[in-house]
């Protein structure tokens, strides 16, 4: 039996307790694959990641993420937290205020703003492609969005890295109020290979510019707290629908309060559209971890 230092943290909180949970396993040297799925299949949290030294030599460290059933390429709590992870380990420093995060969907970069507790870690997001637009481009699409009045701009089908659906509500208070019909909004998920609707509406309070609902049924869950590649993907989505005014440079996220959570995510939107998500995370418990890594 091996002892690992590992850390539970709360991604893109507005207040301790409000974010995405995350498990990091510090190093992750010597763990076979069959373990590593083992220990995310039995923390159960939606991610739980790995880290490792980086095999390009441009990455600062290397990140496995798995949830419950499976490894994936890319998510963006999981990126953000195990960032933070790795310099509060003292694993690695900034360079040129970047991060360099090699995973399964490559080399990204993640841009740390400020210093101690107050900084906050941005990922700039994969490409992404709009697949489909407008009310009827699936059939699936307007049942999913029963008992929600809609914005004036088109749902679209987005990818990059994650897949959903983003659609704009008529105001904040629609889409705080809606009771979404899960089942239909999985089924969607399922027939497009998406993870679900990700619904967004204009704020009403100084500390965000944007409400934002991740209803990934598509990815059997019912409705995350805080999505980092959800946000990414809505933020392309701005940027190629020509967004303009306070959202044009980037805006705050208010997302997680209908199902207790409290988390708050920033965005920026470089001058060439570039798309990088983040905000502040918590380590809530660092202690040691052990596990047969080799089993």
């Amino acid at each position: 039996m091996t002892a690992f230092r590992y850390l539970h943290l709360d991604v893109f909180a507005a207040r301790r307790g409000g974010g995405n949970h995350l498990g990091v396993v510090i190093d992750a040297r010597g763990w076979t694959d069959a373990a590593m799925q083992a220990f995310a299949r039995w923390t159960h949290l939606v991610e739980t990641t790995f880290l490792l030294p980086p095999g390009d030599p441009q990455a600062s460290y290397r990140v496995r993420m798995f949830t419950p059933t499976r490894e994936i390429d890319f998510a963006g709590h999981p990126s953000v937290g195990s960032a933070h992870a790795a310099l509060a380990c003292g694993l690695i420093e900034p360079r040129d205020g970047l991060l360099w995060q090699e995973c399964r969907a490559g080399v990204l970069p993640i841009r740390v703003e400020g210093d101690g507790e107050e900084s906050q870690l941005l990922l700039r997001s994969p490409a992404a492609t709009v697949l489909d637009t407008g009310l009827d481009a699936h059939p699936l699409l307007r049942p999913a969005l029963a008992g929600v009045a809609t914005g004036t701009l088109a749902p679209a089908l987005v990818d990059g890295g994650r897949r959903w659906w983003v659609v704009e509500c008529a105001d904040e208070a629609a889409l705080r109020g809606w009771h979404p019909d899960h089942a239909a909004i999985g089924a969607l998920g399922k027939a497009t290979a998406s993870m679900g609707v990700c619904a967004f509406a204009p704020g009403t309070a100084a500390d965000h510019q944007l409400v934002v609902r991740a209803l990934a049924s598509g990815a059997g869950i019912t409705e995350d707290p805080a999505s980092g590649a959800a946000n990414g993907l809505l933020a392309a989505y701005l940027v190629q629908a020509g967004a303009h005014g306070p959202l044009a440079r980037g805006y705050a996220v208010s997302q997680g309060r209908e199902i207790g959570f409290d988390a708050r995510l920033v965005v920026r939107i470089d001058a060439d559209g570039a798309v990088w998500v983040g905000g502040r995370t918590n380590t809530i418990v660092d202690g040691t971890l052990q596990w047969e890594a080799g089993a």
